[in-house]
């Protein structure tokens, strides 16, 4: 049986040159019904309007199959996190599940399969929250699946449903609930993961930085014990690294893409998150393993160091800065 690929959230801003990868990638399953969603360009920054416009005339050139494409773009610029998740929102009050992707990152064909085939298995099951097309841990999972559970969504291509993001807490009010009740210390068992994520939460409570729609998907799926469904082999790819990154600025090593071993998903046996790939997940894309001892101390030592020079560094500037004269 041929499955329908379900609605795609193609979300946009001001790469046309990564956005055309991921609409080439899209073309691949060719779905009926696609949705794109573009900010606005920033005013601080002048060469936006062209990028912004750019963006644009790709999604009116590529977007070349037959299918229904509703757009909401914005004539202003709103950011990642009011950007983004007004996107999803508007995207989910018109369909009941669906695909998201951003413009730097390309799926893998049978990332689209894995997606469509969990989207059904778990419509219904109130515990799975997420599914994620990532795997950060360079092939050291444990599991016997073609894919486990994870605490934490990992969204550089992934698929939920409308009922699970309604409980969105776009601006964080279960954070102070959740501290005064402990919450975290049985939602998250590990230590330093538990201080890692509670610093996140915390300064996104009190400072609102950093601009993420991420870090607050990440609270509202862990304090509803919601879990994510993320694949043995990586299924997308990001190539946002760069100058026009939101968040990954500068040259990064881009993670592989691989498939699935066949078309037939093998599905884990029991729904509940695994807390051996969750440690590594932790250890290796969070870097957590530096937050752990002998690493921490030498993370420790690292800042401090840092901190004095960048003073010295100041010190001397201030003290020998040439003074003008006449």
């Amino acid at each position: 049986m041929t499955l329908l690929t379900p609605p795609i959230l193609l979300l946009a801003w001001r790469r046309p040159h990564t956005l055309r990868q991921v609409i080439n990638a899209i073309r691949l399953v060719s779905p009926s019904r696609l949705y794109v969603a573009c900010d606005g360009p920033n005013p601080d920054s002048p060469y936006d309007v062209e990028k912004v416009a750019a963006t644009r005339a790709v999604i009116d050139s590529e977007i070349d199959w037959s299918c229904n494409v509703e757009r909401l773009y914005s004539d202003v610029n709103l950011g990642c996190r009011i950007g983004v998740s007004k996107a999803i929102t508007w995207f989910f009050d018109q369909v009941e599940e669906g695909i998201i992707l951003e413009d730097d990152c390309v799926p893998h064909p049978d990332f689209f399969t894995y997606c469509t085939v969990l989207l059904q298995r778990y419509r219904h099951d109130s515990r799975v929250w997420c599914i994620s097309g990532n795997n950060f841990q360079d092939g050291t999972w444990s599991g016997h699946g073609d894919y486990f559970f994870s605490q934490i969504p990992m969204c550089w291509g992934w698929a939920t449903w409308r009922s699970r993001w309604a409980t969105y807490d776009s601006d964080l009010n279960g954070w102070p609930v959740a501290q005064d009740l402990n919450l975290l210390f049985s939602l998250i068992p590990d230590a330093s993961m538990r201080l890692y994520w509670s610093q996140i939460w915390q300064r996104l409570w009190f400072e609102d930085k950093p601009d993420s729609w991420a870090y607050r998907w990440a609270f509202t799926c862990v304090v509803n014990r919601g879990i994510t469904a993320v694949p043995k082999a990586n299924l997308v790819t990001n190539v946002g690294f760069g100058d026009d990154a939101t968040h990954t600025f500068g040259v990064a090593s881009v993670r592989e893409v691989f498939g699935l071993p066949s078309n037939i998903l093998k599905h884990p046996s029991f729904i509940v998150s695994n807390s051996i790939n969750d440690l590594s997940i932790f250890n290796y894309h969070f870097k957590g393993r530096w937050r752990r001892f002998p690493f921490s101390v030498l993370r420790f030592t690292f800042i401090v160091i840092r901190r004095l020079v960048g003073r010295v560094i100041s010190f001397l500037t201030s003290r020998f800065r040439p003074v003008k004269v006449g």
